[in-house]
């Protein structure tokens, strides 16, 4: 079992509250015996469009890939004005053109895949993410499994705040491990 994870993180730097939501629950994927694969999006060169291909050399068509042959696709955002973060915005529209293939009549690349959603914000919106993401999700053919979400809301995530990446991980595994751990078996045994 093979997943990727697109965390759709603004910051470049390693502190980020998303980017240790991540790694929190990798752990969990790991005692799946799902292995996984971060794509830290702020990392790579995306250009806007609604296509796979553009005229422009970009990173696209090489993520895209790993998402075609992955048998689980986590998108892993923070939340910034009730909505999820411009990059993975980006990456939602470049996968515009799978809906474009299952409009024409063809089967969805990722037909079948599973899908999950972790979410980070400071004091609410995850519902309305994770709906939204969903909703992408469903049209696309990928399948949601039961508890395949994760949404942390905490005064900790502030812009502003100063916590630490082992502060945050201590919180998210003192108030969240219980979910991590439906959720990584909720995909684990959906693939089965």
């Amino acid at each position: 079992m093979k997943a990727i994870i697109l965390l759709a993180t603004l910051k470049s730097e390693d502190r980020s509250n998303t980017q240790v939501l991540v790694d929190f629950f990798g752990e969990f994927l790991t005692r799946q015996q799902i292995e996984f694969e971060i794509i830290k999006l702020v990392e790579y060169n995306i250009l806007h469009g609604s296509y796979t291909h553009l005229d422009k050399e970009d990173d696209w068509p090489e993520i895209y890939q790993k998402i075609v042959k992955s048998d689980i696709i986590l998108f892993a955002t923070p939340i910034w004005w009730n909505n999820h973060s411009s990059i993975l915005q980006k990456c939602i529209e470049r996968l515009d053109e799978v809906f474009d293939i299952i409009n024409s009549g063809e089967d969805s690349p990722v037909d079948g895949k599973l899908g999950g959603i972790l979410v980070t914000g400071d004091s609410d919106g995850v519902e309305h993410v994770t709906g939204n993401i969903a909703n992408f999700f469903c049209s696309i053919g990928i399948t949601i499994p039961a508890y395949s979400s994760l949404g942390v809301i905490w005064e900790g995530h502030s812009k502003d705040s100063k916590k630490t990446a082992a502060q945050l991980k201590k919180y998210y595994k003192d108030n969240y491990s219980k979910d991590a751990q439906s959720m990584a078996e909720s995909l684990a045994k959906a693939l089965k």
